[in-house]
């Protein structure tokens, strides 16, 4: 009998929904939580115009709270599915699961252990969204773990192909001071644990992430794959910002980087936005912060003449879908936007 073995998608492959979580406080935006409401219920409606959208809510008052705005908002209701849990954040790349597909045809709800981007303690409640989802949808659900300890990992932390190449970053994986997900772990450990979890055979490590990124690296605010052979990379070329050279030094490994059969990876370069700072923080606006759906690619914006090079540059490089700008100024005071909100939950085979 043949060993099953695990792959993990990439994002423009088809979706069954998209995984949401609908915020019951403003914690994370502090001042803005009315306006994160509404910016949410947009959110969801612009999905749900091309997929199910899986949403999560705090108890039945929220839901009921929830249903009645989306109806103001003539979103399509029909596509949205409740699931009761409660959470500590919103940030569902990050603490929801990750969903695979096996070779024996089925798929499976990947749970790495969340520590709130080892930086917040408040996360307890976070660990019960990947069980919650996989019950929703009858998945199986598995912890992942390696020489008997449970793995940290977010999903923000890693970006695929779907045929065997990973992109992550040292900063946010193999930093051993400030964040640590995973104490002594070699890039050797994380390439078994890739292997044998989400069927990946080829990492790419960039090094650092952009400034203001409280996860401390994550790559999906610098490099996105956006088709098996071609990324889209952040440049910034004022080389007064602190982002310039750290970009710079990413695009140079990316240019150098090979794919899982020894091909050269394709780059495109794409411009930063200009520096966002609210009160005394600096932001961590991208534009490479897009979720992709089954019909559409939803891209942040930022009141920036970037902007628009930045919707031209993916739809060129998204041909088959429609590339919308989702207005995020408010979004990026949480110190995230769309990809960091979102998950996908991959179609069956």
């Amino acid at each position: 009998m043949s060993e099953i073995t695990r792959r993990l998608p990439a994002e423009w492959e088809p979706h069954q929904a998209t995984l949401l979580a609908f915020p019951h406080n403003g914690n994370d935006w502090p001042g803005k939580y009315e306006v994160i409401k509404w910016a949410f219920i947009e959110l969801i409606r612009k999905v749900a115009e091309f997929e199910r959208v899986l949403l999560i809510v705090k108890n039945d008052e929220q839901q009921q709270k929830v249903t009645t705005m989306l109806e103001q908002a003539h979103a399509n209701t029909k596509q949205v599915k409740f699931i009761q849990q409660n959470t500590n954040r919103s940030w569902m790349r990050d603490s929801g699961p990750i969903v695979v597909q096996r070779s024996d045809g089925k798929r499976e709800a990947l749970q790495f252990r969340f520590n709130g981007w080892a930086k917040y303690p408040n996360h307890r409640l976070d660990w019960q969204v990947p069980s919650a989802v996989a019950k929703s949808l009858k998945f199986p659900v598995t912890e992942v773990c390696y020489q008997g300890r449970p793995v940290v990992l977010e999903g923000g932390a890693i970006e695929v192909n779907g045929r065997g190449t990973m992109i992550t970053t040292e900063e946010c994986l193999l930093d051993q001071k400030t964040q640590v997900r995973n104490p002594d772990f070699t890039k050797e450990d994380y390439a078994a644990i890739f292997k044998e979890y989400l069927g990946v055979s080829n990492v790419i490590w960039l090094g650092d992430g952009i400034e203001g990124d409280d996860t401390h690296g994550h790559v999906d605010d610098i490099c996105r794959f956006v088709n098996p052979t071609t990324v889209v990379a952040c440049v910034e070329p004022n080389k007064k910002d602190v982002n310039h050279r750290r970009l710079a030094r990413n695009l140079e490994r990316l240019k150098s980087a090979r794919l899982e059969d020894g091909s050269k990876l394709n780059v495109v370069e794409m411009p930063m936005p200009g520096r966002l700072d609210f009160e005394d923080l600096r932001l961590p606006a991208s534009y490479v912060n897009f979720l992709v759906t089954n019909g559409c690619v939803l891209m942040p914006t930022f009141n920036d003449p970037n902007d628009a090079i930045a919707l031209g540059i993916l739809s060129e490089l998204f041909p088959d879908r429609r590339v919308i700008g989702i207005h995020a100024v408010d979004l990026v005071w949480g110190l995230g936007t769309l990809h960091c909100l979102s998950h996908e939950i991959t179609a069956a085979v």
